[in-house]
């Protein structure tokens, strides 16, 4: 009988951010859509870690939390194609390193969604993304697009959701919608926000700004992209209108400590040799 194979060790070491930044364009490449939190780590929410398979990188996780907050929630976790098959251990190395208590993932994030499921309970999601699937052909309900200016700005209506967008709805000289777009995203992609005023809601104006919101977008060479939660049906039904369609969502957890540590404990004990094959973490 041939001995098992040897595993690599694995290693994990917190990094400054620019070391990473090579892996983290393989990921953005891979994930060809929008990372609804890229833009964490430029402005310092993220502790970034290098995994080694023996002597050899083959991916990164980053930990991060909003200011004020501890770094405890794993955001995004890469592993290069040829060492995926190491990829639980890792991740596991990851949660051991880093002392991270959650895991958070867009579905559209395969792996990680996959650790997430396989090392995390209480298990939620309260937001919904969307990409643009179609275009829509919607006419003005009456209204006139047009840019917001610093007086509009001081007399428009109160905004209680989104905040005041570089773009509105003129009706009869009053601003009924607001809206406007996010480039801090990874490139190409840009997020569209907008808001109507109560009074104006349920009149089609809010779908008919989408609908021009993606156009800006578009025109300026990204690609829309945009989010609501889970239960503001409102906002979900006038993305759809817009022809933007569910495409992922994100999900969060807590770290399930004790599952983890009998899912270690079981990893590391050698196979009877009835068993046989190849371990698969």
């Amino acid at each position: 009988m041939s001995p098992p194979p040897v595993r690599a060790p694995i290693a994990v070491a917190q990094v400054p951010l620019d070391a990473i930044l090579g892996l983290r364009d393989e990921y953005r490449r891979e994930m060809n859509c929008q990372i609804v939190h890229d833009s964490w780590h430029a402005r310092g929410f993220t502790d970034s870690y290098l995994l080694s398979l023996g002597s050899e990188t083959v991916g990164y996780g980053s930990v991060g939390g909003v200011p004020g907050e501890p770094k405890e929630t794993i955001k995004e976790f890469f592993v290069r194609l040829a060492a995926r098959g190491s990829a639980l251990a890792l991740f596991r190395a990851l949660l051991a390193t880093s002392g991270a208590r959650r895991i958070e993932a867009q579905t559209n994030d395969a792996p990680l969604s996959l650790m997430l499921f396989e090392c995390a309970e209480e298990i939620a999601s309260e937001t919904i993304l969307f990409a643009d699937a179609i275009t829509t052909t919607h006419e003005s309900p009456g209204a006139t697009l047009r840019r917001v200016t610093d007086a509009d700005r001081a007399r428009v209506f109160p905004h209680t959701l989104e905040p005041i967008g570089d773009w509105g709805l003129d009706c009869d000289g009053m601003l009924v919608a607001t809206g406007g777009l996010y480039f801090h995203y990874n490139p190409p992609f840009g997020d569209i926000y907008m808001e109507v005023a109560r009074a104006h809601q349920r009149k089609g104006f809010g779908s008919y700004l989408v609908q021009e919101l993606k156009r800006i977008c578009r025109d300026s060479g990204h690609s829309p992209g945009a989010r609501c939660r889970h239960d503001n049906e409102a906002s979900r039904r006038t993305l759809e209108r817009a022809g933007m369609f569910p495409c992922a969502r994100i999900v969060s957890g807590r770290v399930a400590a004790e599952r983890l540590r009998k899912q270690v404990a079981a990893a590391n004990r050698p196979l009877p040799e009835s068993e046989g094959g190849l371990p698969c973490a």
